[in-house]
């Protein structure tokens, strides 16, 4: 991957940031998002945020070599404290856990003023990041779901709009995604049920307490969501 031909998952990023003309990309690393939305001309300006000492120099460099120092300014920081107020108009946020880029964003919240944007990539948990859009102001415009080198990804564009729109389901599964169900979400979910399969069996061999009892609810419920998702035919009772 370099500055020219991104991931296939940080195309699909690239690919949501429009109509905002200028962003943040918080997490940066190399910089390849910011000089390649640069160069494709998706963008006319650009913040690379990193908190690493040694990522921000790589940033740097890259930055300078391609001759985009003057489109992109790279800058050492925590989150989304790189920016000020109004500064650009969407934020991404790639290749972190949902948990952590849901406090990203709530720890800067007060830096998302003009921010009209935000596309985020979680790399696991992406029900996080729902949750906090939709308790916090912003409505999921659009969503992708792709497998790349066997590892599956989540892409999530959102837009200001109303709060507690989702229902409980749209959240864990994407309000999008499921009404577009591909290969790569049917996988998702197959391995998901798999692994509550595991832990159905984990628990039913434990000895009975009033946590282990909370949890297989919690399990069997997941359970049958994702088979009527899956549209798969209960051959057996819970």
């Amino acid at each position: 991957m370099n500055s020219n031909q991104l991931s296939k998952r940080l195309e699909i990023v690239a690919s949501f940031i429009q109509p905002a003309d200028s962003f943040a990309d918080i997490g940066s690393d190399h910089a390849y998002l910011p000089c390649y939305a640069v160069k494709k001309g998706i963008v006319s300006r650009a913040v690379a945020g990193e908190v690493v000492d040694g990522p921000f120099k790589s940033a740097k460099r890259q930055v300078a070599s391609e001759g985009l120092s003057k489109h992109i300014d790279v800058r050492k920081g925590n989150g989304l404290a790189v920016l000020e107020p109004g500064e650009v108009e969407c934020v991404t946020i790639a290749g972190m856990g949902g948990p952590l880029i849901a406090s990203i964003l709530e720890d800067g919240v007060d830096k998302l003023q003009g921010v009209t944007k935000l596309v985020l990539q979680p790399n696991i948990a992406s029900h996080s990041v729902r949750t906090w859009l939709d308790s916090n102001g912003w409505m999921i415009d659009d969503e992708a779901i792709l497998e790349e080198d066997g590892q599956l990804y989540e892409v999530i564009s959102a837009i200001s709009g109303l709060k507690g729109r989702l229902t409980e389901q749209e959240i864990y599964f994407g309000p999008i995604l499921i009404d577009n169900q591909n290969d790569a979400f049917r996988l998702k979910w197959q391995r998901e049920l798999e692994q509550i399969e595991q832990v159905l069996k984990q628990l039913s061999e434990a000895k009975d307490s009033e946590s282990a009892a909370r949890k297989k609810e919690e399990m069997l419920k997941k359970k049958q969501w994702i088979k009527d998702v899956l549209e798969i035919e209960n051959t057996e009772r819970s």
